[in-house]
């Protein structure tokens, strides 16, 4: 995770990154918050990378949440199984 030291997000209040709420307007906005932090990110791509590849990543990496990370890796396997892909060499 060298990325690490790059990212925009190195110096702020690391809570805002893992909301408390689970649900409702203030899940939202706190999530909000963060991703307009991620867009301005110069590691927003090796980020995501990390939060995909790693097992339950909670709190917004990469510019997405747990939720919008599961829909691209359910995409990403239903694209494999599509292509014959097994994820096994």
């Amino acid at each position: 995770m060298d990325w690490w030291r790059d990212a925009a997000c190195a110096h702020e209040d690391p809570e805002l990154f893992f909301p408390v709420a689970v649900t409702g307007a203030a899940l939202r906005d706190q999530q909000a918050r963060a991703k307009a932090i991620c867009r301005r990110c110069p590691v927003i791509h090796p980020c995501l990378t990390w939060a995909l590849q790693a097992t339950g990543a909670q709190g917004v990496w990469g510019g997405t949440c747990e939720e919008e990370r599961r829909g691209l890796l359910r995409g990403r396997a239903q694209g494999e199984s599509a292509l014959g892909v097994t994820g096994s060499a």
